[in-house]
């Protein structure tokens, strides 16, 4: 069984996306999940929520529902909103039950026209009935059956909508489905993704372009290609041998790269100095280079004996979404002066 959900966008309160949610069976795409409008909130925002009077969930449902705050909060892998349920008072409203902000199809809903101040969300009651058939949350009942709905799920999509996330536009076979949360068709036990508590790779994709990563060293999700830029300098570059210079890299994210992931320092990857004769084609890998001291940057000495082309070359691991890159080539030049009565300083 699957049900399709609805949201609120920021202009009016028209509703989102509907063709996306009828068509997401034909669809032909794979990128990051697409952006719903409206204002983000404040990076590393922390917004808190109250339940809305006269809609308090029961403890069954209230619970994976504050749970599903927390892993919005724990796997967004950027800087997008923390959400906490408070003890107080709060511009944002969570409720349960009629009435709601939904569509007639909607299990699940939200508004956040609000932000970056207030956001509110609706869930439909257990026992709803649609033309579909009767709502059934896996939570309310003793025993979870098939074809019931798992609130953490359906409320962690409704959070990647609150982040500013539309729904995933899935390959034209599904098979990516577990890539997003936030779908427009949810699945019931025991269907694929019915109950994932966690954001996926295309969420999170989106949520770094909207956000950024937290720090720099932090991996790009993998849903994304984003493009680097690998820069060289070194310290001499006319020595004599014998002598040591040091290499300086700097990883970047190019200007070009989506959002708020322009322009990035990129550290904790994996950067080799290589160096080949004047004229060759062929790189050979000298070693990996060690951090620098400032973010994105990355450091080599060395004590070449011949006039080399240096070069830096980032390669990223599989579940990093930067693209490869390396820096043009450099020339060294090494004066091949030996012994006692060679000149202490470099060579002109």
């Amino acid at each position: 069984m699957n049900a399709r959900r609805f949201g609120r966008a920021a202009s009016g309160g028209a509703f989102f996306l509907a063709s996306i949610a009828l068509g997401a069976g034909i669809a032909a795409a794979h990128g990051p999940d697409p952006t719903v409008g409206g204002s983000p909130w404040t990076p590393d925002q922390t917004v808190t929520y109250q339940w809305r009077a006269g809609q308090v969930p029961p403890d069954w449902m209230a619970l994976p529902i504050n749970a599903a705050a927390g892993d919005a909060t724990s796997t967004r892998a950027s800087r997008a909103a923390s959400f906490v349920k408070t003890a107080g008072t709060s511009a944002s409203l969570v409720a349960y039950g009629e009435p709601t902000g939904c569509s007639s199809a909607g299990i699940a809903c939200f508004d956040r026209s609000g932000a970056p101040m207030s956001f509110k969300m609706w869930f439909r009651a257990h026992g709803f009935v649609f033309d579909w058939g009767t709502l059934r949350w896996c939570q309310g009942q003793s025993t979870f059956t098939n074809g019931c709905f798992d609130v953490e799920t359906i409320a962690l999509d409704e959070f990647g909508h609150v982040d500013g996330l539309g729904h995933h536009v899935n390959l034209a076979d599904g098979s990516d489905y577990l890539d997003a949360v936030v779908q427009a068709l949810s699945h019931a036990m025991p269907q694929t993704g019915w109950n994932v508590h966690a954001f996926g790779p295309c969420d999170t994709g989106r949520l770094q372009i909207i956000y950024d990563r937290s720090q720099a060293r932090d991996l790009f999700s993998h849903c994304l290609d984003v493009p680097t830029v690998t820069s060289l300098a070194v310290s001499d570059a006319s020595i004599w041998i014998g002598d040591t210079i040091r290499f300086t890299a700097t990883l970047r994210t190019s200007s070009t790269a989506s959002g708020a992931l322009a322009n990035d320092p990129v550290s904790g990857r994996t950067v080799v100095l290589q160096r080949r004769l004047v004229g060759a084609t062929a790189w050979t890998t000298m070693g990996t280079m060690g951090a620098g001291t400032t973010e994105g940057t990355y450091v080599y000495s060395a004590s070449p004996t011949a006039t080399y082309e240096w070069r830096a070359s980032f390669s990223p691991v599989a579940a990093d979404g930067a693209l490869a890159s390396a820096s043009a080539p450099m020339k060294v030049t090494v004066s091949g002066c030996t012994g006692t009565g060679c000149p202490s300083g470099p060579a002109r």
